[in-house]
C-alpha cells in the first residue's frame, strides 16, 4: 500500500472555515483529517502540498516513520504551521491504517479507556455575543445581551447534561470591551494588563454562569495571550470565589506560567499552543499547569498521545484543544478515548446549522458525554458533496 492523492477541501464555518485533508492509496483506501489554516496569513493547505511530494509512494501503515521523516526535512523550520501539516497527514494516515485493519484508531494506542467521553461547552455564550451578526440575526439563535441571558445559558448547559462550560471575555453589555489585545492590532494592543474595569467584567460574567450553573458543574473562562504575567496573576487571584475548574491561558515562558500557578489558588490550564513532547517538556518540569491542553489537529495523535504520556509522568491531567468541525472531535475523543490521564473534552455546540452535513456520521452526545463510536477509521467521513456546497467565498 503506499499513498498516490493528497486532496484539500474547505467548507464555509461561519466565521471561519473547515479544512479537510484527504490521503488516497494506490489501492483506492481513503484516509482523513481536519485542519485549521486560519491564523495569520495561513499556509498550512501550502505546506500540505510540499509535503505531498514527500510523502507520496510512503507506505501510510508507517506513520511514525511518515511523521519523523517529515519533521526531519523541516527542521529548522520547527514547531508552528509545519507541525499543523504534518499532523494533518499524520492523523490521515492513522484513519487509513485503522481502516485497513477494521478497528478503530484508539485501538492502535491500546483504548478505549474510557467509550463515554465527559464535554465541556466551549466558548459558551461569547460566541454568540461576537458574532451576533450570524447567531443572532441570521440563524435565530437565542439572544445573549444580559446577565439574565447568561443565567439562562448556564441553565441550558445544565439541562443539556454537559459536565462544564468555558466562556471568553466579551462586550456583553454597553460600555464593556472586548478585552483581546494579544491576538488583535486594537488601539493599546500591546497593553496587555487589566484595569479594573476588565476585572470587573469577567467578575460579572462568571457570577452570572455560576448562579445559572450551580456549583457541581464546572466553570472555565479563556483568556488566551491577553495578558502578561502580573496581569494573569491579578486575574487569577480575581478569579478565586468562582471555584473554576480552570483558568485558561496562554504564554510562552514556563517559569512565569508556573509562578502564576503558584501565586493564586485558581487552577490553570494551558498548553495548546504548544508543539512537540520536546516542547512541552519544560512546562511540565516547572509543574507549570494543573491540566495540559493539546491541540490533537496540531499535534497528530501519535504525537499527542506521547505527549500524554510524558505529562502522565509529571502526575498531570491532559485535555484535548478542540474547536472545529465535526472530524476534528472525532479526532479529538480517539486522544481522550487513548490516553489514561484524559480530564475533559472541549467541544463547540454554537456553530453554523450545516456541521452535521459535513460528516457521513456526525457526533452522538447524550447527556453531555460523547459516545464513542467503534467503526473502522475516525469512525466518520467527510460528505464531500456537502463540503462543496458550503464551500468558501474565498479559495484558500
Amino acid at each position: 500500500m503506499r499513498i498516490a492523492q493528497f486532496e484539500h477541501l474547505h467548507a464555509d464555518a461561519g466565521w471561519r472555515v473547515f479544512s479537510f485533508l484527504k490521503i488516497v492509496t494506490d489501492d483506492g483506501l481513503t484516509g482523513w483529517s481536519e485542519y485549521y489554516d486560519g491564523y495569520g496569513a495561513g499556509g498550512v493547505t501550502a505546506l500540505l502540498r510540499k509535503f505531498a511530494d514527500i510523502a507520496k509512494g510512503m507506505d501510510p501503515r508507517e506513520v511514525g516513520r511518515i511523521s519523523t521523516t517529515l519533521h526531519s526535512v523541516s527542521r529548522l523550520a520547527h514547531g508552528g504551521m509545519n507541525a499543523q501539516a504534518i499532523a494533518a497527514i499524520e492523523n490521515a494516515c492513522l484513519d487509513i491504517k485503522a481502516k485497513a485493519l477494521g478497528i478503530p484508531v484508539y485501538a492502535l494506542f491500546g483504548g478505549p479507556f474510557r467509550d463515554r467521553i465527559p464535554l465541556y461547552w466551549s466558548h459558551c455564550g461569547s460566541r454568540r455575543v461576537w458574532r451576533r451578526d450570524l447567531f443572532e440575526d441570521k440563524w435565530g439563535f437565542p439572544p445573549v445581551r444580559t446577565l439574565d441571558d447568561i443565567r439562562q445559558v448556564g441553565r441550558d448547559v445544565v439541562a443539556r447534561g454537559f459536565k462544564a462550560l468555558k466562556t471568553n471575555p466579551c462586550d456583553l453589555l454597553p460600555g464593556w470591551t472586548k478585552f483581546s489585545p494579544g491576538f488583535r492590532s486594537l488601539p493599546g494592543f500591546l497593553d496587555r494588563r487589566p484595569d479594573n474595569r476588565f476585572i470587573g467584567e469577567i467578575t460579572q460574567l462568571l457570577e452570572a454562569f455560576r448562579e445559572g450553573i450551580g456549583t457541581e458543574t464546572g466553570l472555565m473562562i479563556d483568556l488566551n495571550f491577553n495578558q502578561r504575567t502580573d496581569g494573569f496573576i491579578k486575574v487569577a487571584r480575581a478569579v478565586e470565589p468562582f471555584n473554576l475548574t480552570w483558568l485558561e491561558i496562554d504564554i510562552q515562558d514556563p517559569q512565569a506560567l508556573a509562578l502564576i500557578r503558584r501565586s493564586a489558588r485558581t487552577p490553570i490550564g494551558s498548553l495548546e499552543s504548544i508543539h512537540g513532547q520536546h516542547e512541552f517538556r519544560p512546562y511540565l518540569e516547572e509543574r507549570a499547569v494543573d491540566v495540559a491542553i493539546i491541540d490533537v489537529h496540531w499535534n497528530g495523535l501519535w504525537e499527542s498521545t506521547r505527549i500524554a504520556s510524558l505529562a502522565d509522568a509529571y502526575e498531570t491531567d491532559v485535555a484535548p484543544h478542540n474547536y472545529a468541525g465535526h472530524l476534528a472531535s472525532m479526532i479529538s475523543a480517539h486522544f481522550c478515548a487513548a490516553v489514561p490521564n484524559f480530564r475533559i473534552m472541549e467541544i463547540d455546540i454554537d456553530d453554523v446549522p450545516w456541521k452535521d452535513e459535513l460528516v457521513t456520521h456526525p457526533p452522538v452526545i447524550e447527556n453531555g458525554e460523547f459516545v464513542l463510536s467503534n467503526r473502522p477509521g475516525w469512525g466518520t467521513d467527510v460528505n464531500e458533496e456537502a463540503v462543496r456546497r458550503h464551500a468558501p467565498d474565498k479559495e484558500i
